[in-house]
């Protein structure tokens, strides 16, 4: 396991769990509980599916491997839009979640990595560590490369704007297309339960079973100086950041399907937007590391 040279602005005394101060976090759960009086309709299930997906990208494209590891090259428009759709899941904002991830892969697996399952338990890796003060103010000592975009820092300290816009234009929808369209058989709640409540939680367990499950279940290809694994299952739930194995042994892909059998739908879809020309300079792995890790 790895041990990591601590800088000083990392050295932060953590803070147990607050329930108090995470009940917006908490809500979002309970939130799933009207469905038992929304219901579910087929047109509400696809607008769940839609938020998710484009949420999950805008986290997986956007928050983690443009943000946190610049591994490929867009347009300052663009790189707001990625940023706007990243907030809108309710995952805080931009430069603080990649502050935070470029920290955890500083000190992967240690005492000073901010969710390590072996150090501080599979909870506290899953959830509990959002659910500490000690991590919801942003680390700008990381981030200073792109806090230079007043609008990517405003769009971190407003970061509840973005999910609290989702709402309301999913209530407006819904109660629009049950005036005009009432075969739908939708309405405003049954729209903001589906496409917001229950979407963003399970979009959060996906995520955050990257840092519990994708350090702790699954195989490794590559031995690392910390306990990452490759999982195709928590790929296919996570838009392909389950081949996490693969990721920290080289951060600087964009592709962290290595090879072709390794499913990676965010791969995909930054290639297609890369044929647009709305993003370019897609960085993959190297050679070397690619012969190292055949027959693995």
């Amino acid at each position: 396991m790895a041990t990591a040279t601590t800088h000083p602005s990392d050295r932060r005394k953590e803070a147990p769990i607050n329930i108090v101060a995470s009940i917006p976090f908490l809500i979002v759960h309970l939130g799933c509980i009207l469905v038992l009086w929304t219901g579910v309709g087929a047109f509400a299930l696809a607008v769940g599916f839609v938020t998710l997906a484009v949420r999950m990208f805008g986290l997986t494209g956007g928050y983690h491997r443009y943000f946190c590891h610049k591994t490929y090259q867009t347009s300052r428009a663009f790189q707001f839009v990625l940023a706007a759709i990243g907030t809108s899941a309710a995952q805080m904002g931009p430069l603080w979640w990649a502050g935070h991830h470029r920290h955890h892969h500083a000190h992967a697996d240690t005492d000073e990595d901010v969710h390590p399952p072996g150090v501080k338990g599979f909870f506290w890796a899953h959830a509990g560590w959002v659910m500490s003060p000690t991590n919801w103010p942003t680390r700008w000592e990381r981030v200073k490369d792109f806090a230079r975009y007043r609008e990517l820092v405003w769009l971190d300290n407003y970061h509840y704007l973005a999910p609290a816009a989702l709402v309301a234009t999913l209530y407006f929808l819904g109660e629009l297309l049950a005036s005009a369209y009432p075969a739908l058989g939708t309405s405003g709640a049954q729209l903001v339960v589906v496409g917001f409540f229950l979407s963003t939680t399970l979009l959060y367990h996906v995520t955050f079973a990257v840092n519990s499950v994708g350090h702790t279940l699954g195989s490794r290809r590559y031995e690392t100086n910390e306990e990452s694994t490759n999982s195709l299952l928590l790929a296919l739930l996570t838009g392909g950041e389950g081949w996490h194995n693969n990721h920290h042994r080289y951060p600087n892909s964009e592709r962290q399907g290595f090879y072709w059998w390794e499913i990676d739908p965010t791969h995909y879809v930054l290639v297609m937007l890369s044929w647009l020309g709305i993003v370019w300079d897609i960085r993959g792995p190297s050679e070397q590391v690619l012969q190292e890790g055949m027959g693995k």
